[in-house]
Parts: structure tokens; C-alpha cells; sequence
């Protein structure tokens, strides 16, 4: 049974923490910058309190009504009287805060606003209006015990906003991020099961790595090999691919192989036919099967009539050279599917099916049969018996680990052998790397047992 595959460390998702971390500081900045910034101007009044006595309980009098003035000085009957002096309806009290400037007899009061210009005046004449009103309350008291107000600083005004305060957005914001990308690893990582590197597929279905197929945008426009450069990363990777294959069946000058897949969608077909069309151009006599009897694409990939192929032999009606189909390609030929029959897997579970397989054994140096995937259908299971061995091709980043290891399992059920896997759609430069352990793959490739015939 293969052995569990080691899923990525919540560690190996960094990038997408840091990312989110970032976007989360950015979110800060964005809010901080939406906001009105508020600056602060502040008014000082100097108390001047008459000589303390000789015991200083004058003074200490004296003491508690600064401090009182202090209060005093944010209360709605001064701001009232500076609102009448600017010619506004009302002063704000919220934004207003006044007291003593630590122990002495100075008298501060502090504006804040959306402006700075107006909060100095509405602090400056909150000061005017203190003083103001200090000289009318004390006209009743004698000379000598009169407490006096004198403006010293009509209203100074803070060098830059207020607020908001940047930095308790910023790392608000990149905590929350942080946190955020903590919470969606850990979500990924207990989510994703997808095989993403050449170990994890290796440990997953005990078979070498035989190739990586690099993930190519064009491959829509450009299908197949014919239609690249050489340098192409695409065909590089297939002729890799077609290095290592060539030592996994050293025992055998003519080889049967069938490329499957766990489900749909992960490449198989296309690596198919590259690797057909690869295994002619260095001079093998290459045939390629239509095995997909339900989904059949050989005919159109390459241009051909898919009327007449493999279930027009199996029933009958044409011979097998007959319904062989040569492409541009010298060396390699191909069998459509011919018409598609209500019962796939029981036209491939046939002696005339078995009959067929041997037949091209016969005529050419390596069949390739395109099947159907492993999970959904038996098809896939039925052929790959009638092979010497099965190619799974694992589409990188989606398959999943138990995908995987269930297409291993119906192959080991039923007893057929498992050549190596082929990672298809991998980053490029991850299947760059891939290509330095091909080699050492094939070396360990020749030391598996064969299944006898």
C-alpha cells in the first residue's frame, strides 16, 4: 500500500501570510487616509492672585480657585460668550478640554478641529472670553483681593494633524492581515490535498517520477509538438519524459503502455500524443490507440476520420491495417475510436480487444493506448491488464492525494503493473527542478519487478 503523503507545512505558505499581512497594512493606510484629519490649538491665561498673608491661607485659597478656573474654562457659559464673539451659534464642548498647567497659575484651554486656523481662534477667544468674564466677577471685591486674567498665548496650534494616528491603523490593520493569512494557510493546508511536488507524488504511489510536463498558456492554440520550437519548455519536458519511458521496460523490444489519469481533466491525452509523436521522431514505429471510447479526442487532435477505428475492427467489419490512420508525423500512426458503442467497457473486455493489443504488438516498436480515467470508469483498468504497464499522468496542485492513491489501488487489483507517473501542468520552474531525479528514477525503475505473462 503506498505510504501517507506529508501535507505542506503551514510554514511553506509564509508568502501568503506576509501578502495578507501587507494587504492588511494597506487596508489601515486607506482607512487613516478617508478620515478628516483634526488639528489642535491651545490659549493660555496667566492667574495673577494676590499676596499671601503671613500663615499662606491666602495662597492656598488662591490654589483652589485656579484650579476651579480651570474647569471653568471649557463650561457652556464661556464657550456661549466666545461663540457670540466669533459670530457663531455654538462651540462644540466635546472639542473643547481645559486646566492648570501643572503647578503654577497658568490656565490652558485646548481646541481641536478639522481646521487649524479656527481652532486658534476659537481657543484665543475663549481666552478673551475668560478674562472677560474674570474682571466682571470680581468689580464686587476690593482692589487687594482681586484675582486678574492676562492672555499670554492668544492660541498656538499643533505642527501637523492630530489625528488620526497613522500607526494604530497600520499595525491594526497588518495584525488583523497577519491573522487573517494565519487563519486562510491553515484552511488550505487542512483543505488542500492536491499533490504538488515530485515527492509527495513519489511517496504517494511508490512508482517513479518519469516526467513534469511545464504548465504552458498555449497549449489551447498549440496542442501538440509539431507546432513548437525544440526549446520549447513543453517539448523539452516531453522528451524527458520519452528518455526515462524508454528505460522503464528494458526487458521488452516492443512495449504495450497505457496513459491514464485518476479523473478527468489532468492532461492525460495531450501527453499522450506528445509523447507518441516524440517516441516517432526518434525513429521508433509508434501507434496510438483511441482507448477513450466514451470521451474520444485522438481524431480531432490530429486531424483524422474517427468513423472508422477501434470499434469498427473489433466488430468486424474492417481489418486493423485498414482502419490505421498515418499522420504527418513519419513513424507514427494512429486508431480512432470509430463509432461509439453503448457499452465501452465491455467491447474492451473482449478476446478480439486482446487479439488487437497483440497484433499491434506485432507491427509496431510501442503502442500507446489513450484511456479513459481510472476512478470514474473500468475501462482504464481493463487496458492497462492488456498492457505491459500504465503511465498515470497527475495533474499538479489538483489531484488529490487520495485520488491518487485510489487509481494505484485499482491497478494494484487487478493486477496491473505501474510504469511512473507524469506530473502534468506543474510551474515551470518547479519542473525545472523535477528533471535533475529523472534519471535516478529510471535507475531504480530497472530494478522493479516485472509482471510475468
Amino acid at each position: 500500500m503506498p505510504s501517507p503523503t506529508p501535507r505542506r507545512t503551514l510554514g511553506s505558505r509564509w508568502l501568503l501570510v506576509v501578502l495578507l499581512g501587507l494587504l492588511g497594512a494597506l487596508a489601515g493606510q486607506l482607512v487613516v487616509s478617508g478620515l478628516t484629519p483634526r488639528y489642535e490649538a491651545s490659549a493660555e491665561v496667566l492667574v495673577s492672585s494676590p499676596p499671601a498673608s503671613v500663615d499662606g491661607s491666602a495662597r492656598a485659597v488662591t490654589a483652589r480657585t485656579v484650579e476651579s478656573y480651570g474647569r471653568l474654562l471649557s463650561q457652556p457659559y464661556l464657550l456661549d460668550r466666545a461663540a457670540r464673539a466669533l459670530d457663531e451659534s455654538s462651540l462644540p464642548a466635546d472639542s473643547v478640554r481645559s486646566g492648570v498647567v501643572g503647578d503654577s497659575d497658568v490656565l490652558r484651554v485646548t481646541v481641536r478641529d478639522d481646521s487649524l486656523d479656527v481652532a486658534r481662534e476659537r481657543a484665543g477667544a475663549i481666552a478673551e472670553a475668560f478674562t472677560a468674564w474674570l474682571e466682571d466677577s470680581q468689580q464686587a471685591l476690593r482692589p487687594n483681593q482681586q484675582v486678574t486674567g492676562l492672555v499670554i498665548d492668544p492660541g498656538t496650534g499643533s505642527t501637523g494633524p492630530v489625528s488620526p494616528r497613522r500607526w494604530p491603523y497600520l499595525l491594526g490593520g497588518l495584525l488583523v492581515g497577519l491573522l487573517l493569512g494565519l487563519g486562510v494557510a491553515r484552511w488550505r493546508q487542512l483543505a488542500d490535498r492536491g499533490v504538488a511536488s515530485a515527492d509527495e507524488l513519489e511517496a504517494t504511489t511508490e512508482a517513479p517520477l518519469l516526467g513534469a510536463i511545464a504548465y504552458d498558456r498555449s497549449v489551447q492554440d498549440a496542442p501538440l509538438l509539431t507546432s513548437l520550437s525544440p526549446q520549447h519548455p513543453r517539448a523539452e519536458s516531453i522528451r524527458i519524459l520519452r528518455t526515462n519511458l524508454q528505460f522503464v521496460d528494458v526487458d521488452h523490444d516492443r512495449t504495450v503502455i497505457t496513459v491514464t489519469s485518476a479523473v478527468e481533466a489532468e492532461g492525460k491525452t495531450s501527453t499522450a500524443c506528445n509523447l507518441a509523436i516524440a517516441l516517432a521522431q526518434s525513429g521508433l514505429r509508434v501507434a496510438l490507440v483511441e482507448g477513450d471510447l466514451r470521451r474520444p479526442q485522438l481524431a480531432e487532435q490530429f486531424g483524422l476520420e474517427s468513423t472508422v477505428g477501434l470499434t469498427t475492427v473489433l466488430v468486424g467489419r474492417v481489418e486493423l491495417d485498414e482502419a490505421m490512420q498515418e499522420t504527418e508525423i513519419p513513424g507514427l500512426d494512429v486508431l480512432t475510436s470509430g463509432a461509439r458503442p453503448p457499452n465501452p467497457a465491455e467491447i474492451v473486455q473482449t478476446g478480439a480487444m486482446e487479439q488487437l493489443v497483440a497484433d499491434l504488438r506485432r507491427a509496431y516498436d510501442i503502442v500507446l493506448i489513450d484511456a479513459p480515467p481510472l476512478l470514474p470508469v473500468t475501462d482504464a483498468t481493463i487496458l492497462a491488464l492488456l498492457s505491459d504497464g500504465a503511465l498515470l499522468v497527475v495533474r499538479h496542485g489538483r489531484t488529490g492525494h487520495d485520488q491518487v492513491r485510489a487509481a494505484v489501488e485499482r491497478l494494484q487489483t487487478v493486477g496491473a503493473t505501474l510504469f511512473g507517473t507524469v506530473l502534468s501542468m506543474s510551474p515551470r520552474r518547479a519542473a525545472g527542478r523535477f528533471g535533475y531525479g529523472y534519471e535516478y528514477a529510471t535507475q531504480s525503475s530497472r530494478r522493479r519487478p516485472r509482471r510475468g505473462r
